[in-house]
C-alpha cells in the first residue's frame, strides 16, 4: 500500500471524493440518515457518511444491496462512504448479552432477536461485503471491549484483533487483484487499535497493525468512562502510537466538544449518532457566538443547547441559532419548530436533524479556521 507523505493530513481522497479534515460523518447505519435524504445532507454541507456492515447484511440484506446497485446507488449518496465492520456491535450485542451469539477465533456468530436466521461474520466476509457494497473506506473486523474490562479479556481482544487484521488485509488484497481494481478506484483499508485502558496493550496492537500496513487506523473501544467523560489520556496515547502521516478515525466520537478535543490530539475523522439522535429528541446545538461570526473562535464555553420543549420557545419568532444558514434557521421560527415537535410531525425530525448536522459542519469549518 502507498504510504501518505504529508505530515499532518488536511485532505484525504477516496474513490468518491475528497474529505477535508476534520470531517464529521453522520451515522447512516442502515443506508439512511434518519429523517433526511441525500439532497438534505448536501444542503448541510455533509462531505461523507458512515454505514454499518453488521446491520446492512441483515437489513436490507446483501443481495438486495447488490440488486439496487450498491450503497451509493441505493441511498442516492454520491460522496464518500465509510463502512464500519461490525466490531462494536459484537461488543454491544454479544459481549453484553451472550444469548445473542458468540465470538470465536473464526469471527462472530449471532441470531438477531426475533429472527429465525443465524448469521456468521468473519474477517474475510466483512471485507468481501464492504468491497461489494462499494465502500470508499473498508474497516477491518475487530474485537471491541469496554475500557474497564479485565486484563485477560483485553489481551484476548488485542490478539484476536491482530489476527483478524492479518486475515482482513490478505482478503482485501486478493479481492483487489481478482477484481482488477485500479489504484484510483481502490478503497482504503483501515485497521482498528484495541487495548482498552491498558497502555502496553494499545502499543502492542498499534505496532502489530503498523507492521501489517494499512491506509489508515481507527481508535477502537468505548471512548468514554463510566461517567461519560472522554478518555483523554488513552485517546491521546493511541494517536501518538500511529505516525502523523496516517489518517486516524475516532470511531463513535461525535459530541461537539469531544470532536474539537480529539482533533487537537491528531484525529481527523469522526462519526456518531448523537447529533441526529439529539435533534430528534429535542436537544439542538448552537454556538454562543453567532454562527455567522466564526472568527470569534472556539475558546471558553462556546457550545449551548436549545431544548425545543421549553415553554420559553412557544412564541419565539427567531431561528434556533442566529446566523445559522441551515434550512430550518433560514425559513422557520423556533416557535414553529416547537409546534411541530409537540405535534410529533415528521417535518420536525427533518428540520431539527438538518440543523444539528449543519452545526457539526460549521464546527469543523471553525476548527479549520483556527488552523488558519
Amino acid at each position: 500500500m502507498n504510504k501518505p507523505d504529508q505530515k499532518r493530513i488536511q485532505e484525504y481522497c477516496v474513490p468518491h471524493g475528497c474529505m477535508e479534515f476534520p470531517v464529521f460523518l453522520p451515522d447512516a447505519t442502515y443506508g439512511v440518515v434518519r429523517a433526511v435524504d441525500a439532497s438534505d445532507l448536501l444542503d448541510c454541507k455533509i462531505p461523507a457518511l458512515v454505514m454499518n456492515t453488521f446491520h446492512l447484511m441483515q437489513k436490507p440484506g446483501s443481495s438486495t444491496i447488490q440488486a439496487l446497485g450498491g450503497l451509493h446507488a441505493m441511498s442516492g449518496w454520491n460522496g464518500p462512504i465509510v463502512t464500519d465492520s461490525g466490531g462494536f456491535q459484537a461488543y454491544s450485542l454479544i459481549r453484553q448479552n451472550p444469548k445473542n451469539g458468540n465470538l470465536t477465533e473464526k469471527g462472530l456468530n449471532f441470531q438477531p432477536e426475533g429472527s429465525k436466521r443465524k448469521f456468521q461474520l468473519t474477517p474475510e466476509k466483512s471485507v468481501q461485503l464492504q468491497v461489494a457494497y462499494g465502500a470508499d473506506i473498508v474497516v477491518c473486523l475487530d474485537d471491541c471491549t469496554h475500557v474497564d474490562a479485565v486484563d485477560d479479556q483485553q489481551k484476548i481482544s488485542v490478539d484476536r484483533t491482530i489476527a483478524w487484521a492479518k486475515r482482513s488485509k490478505a482478503e482485501f488484497e486478493k479481492l483487489v487483484s481478482q477484481k482488477k481494481i485500479s489504484e484510483d478506484q481502490r478503497p482504503k483499508l483501515f485497521g482498528v487499535v484495541q487495548g482498552g485502558g491498558d497502555f502496553e496493550l494499545r502499543k502492542q496492537c498499534a505496532e502489530a497493525l503498523l507492521e501489517i500496513e494499512f491506509d489508515g487506523y481507527g481508535y477502537g473501544g468505548w471512548p468514554l468512562d463510566g461517567e461519560g467523560n472522554l478518555l483523554v489520556d488513552i485517546l491521546a496515547y493511541t494517536r501518538q502510537l500511529i505516525p502523523e502521516e496516517y489518517p486516524m478515525h475516532a470511531l463513535g466520537i461525535g459530541h461537539p466538544k469531544n470532536v474539537l478535543a480529539c482533533f487537537e490530539m491528531g484525529y481527523g475523522i469522526f462519526d456518531c449518532a448523537m447529533p441526529t439522535r439529539d435533534a430528534r429528541h429535542g436537544r439542538l446545538y448552537a454556538f454562543k457566538n453567532p454562527a455567522s461570526d466564526p472568527g470569534t473562535g472556539l475558546g471558553g464555553n462556546w457550545l449551548r443547547y436549545v431544548y425545543i420543549n421549553d415553554e420559553q420557545n412557544i412564541k419565539d419568532n427567531g431561528p434556533i441559532s442566529p446566523g445559522c444558514d441551515c434550512l430550518c434557521c433560514r425559513a422557520y421560527s423556533l416557535g414553529y419548530l416547537r409546534h411541530l415537535f409537540k405535534m410529533n410531525d415528521s417535518l420536525y425530525m427533518r428540520l431539527s436533524t438538518m440543523h444539528n448536522l449543519r452545526f457539526m459542519t460549521q464546527l469543523t469549518d471553525r476548527i479549520r479556521l483556527r488552523l488558519g
